[in-house]
C-alpha cells in the first residue's frame, strides 16, 4: 500500500497568523494552491491552516475586507495532521470521515501536505481510496452546500462557492472514470496483441 509521503506535495506555502487575509489571497493565488500552513509560534506548538474555504465562508461571505482580517481569525488550529507511514485509504478516509481536504504531512516536524486532490489524480495509486472519496466526499460535500444554502440563501456568493466545490469533485470522478476506462481498454489491447488466438481477443477483434 502506498502512503502519505509518496504522494504528499514538499513544497509547502506557509504563513504567520498575524498576516491578513489579503496576504493569505496573494500566497495563494502566485502558488496556484488553496491552502497554506500556519508557522509555528515555538516548537510545541500546534500546527494550523487556513484554506480557501475559510476565507469564504468567513470572510467573503459576510463581506469584511480580508485587509482588515487576521489568519489567526479564520484558521483551523489544532488541525488535522497526517503521519507519513500512513497508507493512502486510511488518508482518504479520514477525509471523507472528516469532511476536510488538505492536511499537513508532519513526523517531528513539517515533512509535507496532502490534499483530495492528490490522491485523487496520482496515476499510480489504488482504485479503493478513489472510490471511497468520490462517494463520501462529494456526498458530505453536498449536504454541506444544501446547510449552507439554506442559511446564507440560495443568491449569496458563499452558496455559489459551495455549489461550485461540489461541482469541481463530480468533474474530478467524471474525469477518473474515462481514465480508468481509457486505461482497461488499452490493457487489454496490450494482452491481445500478445495473444492474439485467445477466444476473448478474437470476439473483440470480430466486433
Amino acid at each position: 500500500m502506498m502512503k502519505a509521503e509518496d504522494i504528499m506535495s514538499k513544497e509547502v506555502v506557509t504563513i504567520k497568523g498575524s498576516a491578513t487575509v489579503a496576504e493569505a489571497i496573494t500566497l495563494m493565488k502566485n502558488h496556484g494552491i488553496r491552502a497554506l500552513i500556519i508557522e509555528r509560534c515555538h516548537e510545541y506548538d500546534a500546527y494550523g491552516i487556513v484554506s480557501e474555504t475559510d476565507i469564504i465562508y468567513k470572510v467573503t461571505a459576510y463581506g469584511k475586507s480580508p485587509r482588515q482580517v487576521r489568519v489567526f481569525e479564520i484558521m483551523s488550529k489544532p488541525c488535522i495532521i497526517i503521519n507519513p507511514d500512513l497508507g493512502i485509504e486510511y488518508v482518504a478516509k479520514m477525509f471523507a470521515n472528516t469532511g476536510i481536504h488538505t492536511a499537513p504531512v508532519v513526523q517531528g516536524e513539517l515533512l509535507g501536505i496532502i490534499s483530495v486532490t492528490d490522491i485523487l489524480t496520482k496515476n499510480d495509486i489504488v482504485d479503493s481510496p478513489k472510490a471511497i472519496l468520490f462517494e463520501e466526499v462529494i456526498q458530505k460535500a453536498v449536504e454541506e452546500a444544501r446547510t449552507i444554502c439554506a442559511i446564507y440563501g440560495a443568491s449569496s456568493k458563499v452558496c455559489t462557492a459551495a455549489w461550485d466545490a461540489v461541482e469541481e469533485l463530480q468533474a474530478q470522478a467524471i474525469h477518473q472514470k474515462a481514465e480508468n476506462i481509457i486505461s482497461t481498454k488499452a490493457s487489454f489491447e496490450e494482452y491481445c496483441a500478445a495473444n492474439p488466438d485467445a477466444p476473448e481477443c478474437r470476439i473483440y477483434y470480430e466486433d
